[in-house]
């Protein structure tokens, strides 16, 4: 059975008016269950995870300034999240998740969480709504365990997935994929193994055209295991995005990516990355769709 990690502390309370949506990871549980693409059994709640996990892929000095709410101001800021405990415990759950997820999918295919996908956290800093690296995280523990020799992670959320390819910049057993928005944050890029740049206002032609050339170019890295950022920031109707790809163009992408795994026997772990769409209705149908494909191919 196909395994969701999802946790009540995942949907984090926010001061009136911020930016972030953090509602969709109370409604894309509840819009799956309602329509009856899972149910309750496919998910999980994970539990806390482990310092010693954390520092696989994190500095000390930096971990123990979350953990001990001790992070100076302006690095908080850089994040965009009040610092507090409970946004700590929600960090270190959403990367157990991403772990377990990944010990899900090799007996499953694939597996999931609603959260994660906090790609521009680095090994010694926070930023962009990241404060550590679910994937990063999950991806040591992988090759630290022995559990995997080679792991692949696409990315495919507008914004470059920078502190992956920080963590990642002299580990050759992990290839980082990024096609991401050339003129987006973060302003200052880091190096993937294979980055693509995209134009602003770039179409599902043109988009799936590129990452279809890009696909079978990964093969080379010869993976036993991929994590999938599917971020839904592409669509047209972000706020942050600048990218203008339909709901139909981002469905694509996922079945386009999942699909890949699925043909050369990879199991996948996704995570679900950014979306800020003014219509929450827009980013957790988004969203939603990338568990009914998955789910598809691999059940």
């Amino acid at each position: 059975m196909v395994k969701i990690a999802w946790h009540p502390l995942y949907a984090h309370p926010l001061p009136e008016g911020h930016r972030f949506p953090m509602v969709k990871y109370e409604l894309i549980p509840e819009q799956l269950l309602h329509e009856g693409i899972i149910t309750e059994s496919n998910l999980f709640a994970p539990e806390p995870l482990a310092e010693d996990v954390v520092l696989l892929s994190h500095q000390k000095g930096y971990w123990d300034q979350l953990k001990d709410l001790t992070l100076p101001a302006k690095e908080q800021r850089r994040i965009g999240f009040p610092l507090n405990s409970q946004l700590v415990e929600r960090e270190v759950r959403i990367a157990r998740g991403t772990i377990d997820g990944a010990l899900y999918a090799m007996q499953y295919g694939i597996a999931f969480n609603v959260a994660g996908g906090t790609h521009h956290a680095g090994s010694n800093w926070g930023e962009g709504f990241c404060l550590l690296n679910d994937q990063a995280i999950a991806a040591n523990y992988l090759l630290n365990n022995g559990l995997a020799r080679r792991i692949l992670i696409i990315d495919l959320d507008v914004h470059q997935g920078n502190g992956t390819a920080e963590i990642f910049y002299n580990e050759d057993r992990v290839f980082t994929f990024s096609m991401h928005g050339d003129k987006n944050f973060p302003f200052r890029k880091e190096v993937s193994n294979l980055d693509i740049a995209l134009e602003d206002g770039i179409s599902d032609e043109v988009f799936l055209e590129k990452l279809s050339k890009a696909l079978p170019m990964l093969l080379a890295h010869n993976p036993d295991f991929v994590f999938y950022l599917s971020g839904v920031d592409v669509l047209e109707s972000d706020k942050l995005g600048k990218l203008a790809l339909s709901k139909a163009g981002c469905k694509e992408r996922d079945r386009m990516v999942l699909q890949f795994c699925k043909d050369n026997q990879l199991p996948v772990q996704v995570s679900m990355g950014g979306g800020y769409s003014p219509n929450i209705k827009d980013i957790v149908d988004a969203h939603c769709n990338t568990f009914k494909i998955g789910l598809d191919i691999f059940e």
